[in-house]
């Protein structure tokens, strides 16, 4: 499959959170490096549970940070 991102980081999701509309996802991609992403219900699936290989494929045009 060929996609446009091309920050692919692969992992180890460590967590999930579900709720009716969306779900929390938390990929470890390196030691004490973690990515939690919010993505649909429907697209989380039935399959995805903890300690699965995943992908974090990261494509923004912008980060934002902020701090005080």
């Amino acid at each position: 499959m060929k996609i446009s991102a091309r920050n692919v980081l692969p992992g180890t999701v460590t967590s999930i959170t579900k709720g009716p509309v969306s779900a929390l996802v938390t990929i470890l991609i390196a030691p004490k490096v973690e990515i939690t992403a919010t993505i649909t219900a429907d697209a989380l699936g039935a399959e995805a549970q903890e300690g699965q290989v995943a992908f974090a494929l990261i494509k923004a045009s912008s980060v934002l940070v902020g701090v005080e």
